[in-house]
């Protein structure tokens, strides 16, 4: 099986950057339904928590890649809940 939806990955931080700009402009600018807004909202919601999480492992990743580089300097991770 080769469908496409299957292989796709999940959208980038720029992608869902792109889309949350999208997402404010139209709900700015069109006369929309509750329903259409509310779909929209929820859709904002989900990228915004989806770059939070991107931002956050890359901020971890970069905090090893220091470690990595400099061995007599040990950075410690800003995270408490993880």
């Amino acid at each position: 099986m080769t469908g496409k939806g299957e292989a796709r990955e999940e959208p980038g931080l720029e992608e869902r950057m792109a889309r949350l700009e999208a997402i404010v402009e139209r709900l700015e600018r069109e006369d929309l339904d509750l329903e259409a807004a509310l779909a929209l909202f929820e859709e904002g919601i989900g990228h915004v928590r989806e770059a939070n999480t991107i931002l956050e492992r890359t901020r971890l990743r970069v905090e090893r890649l220091v470690v990595e580089l400099d061995g007599s300097v040990t950075v410690e991770s800003g995270s408490d809940g993880e």
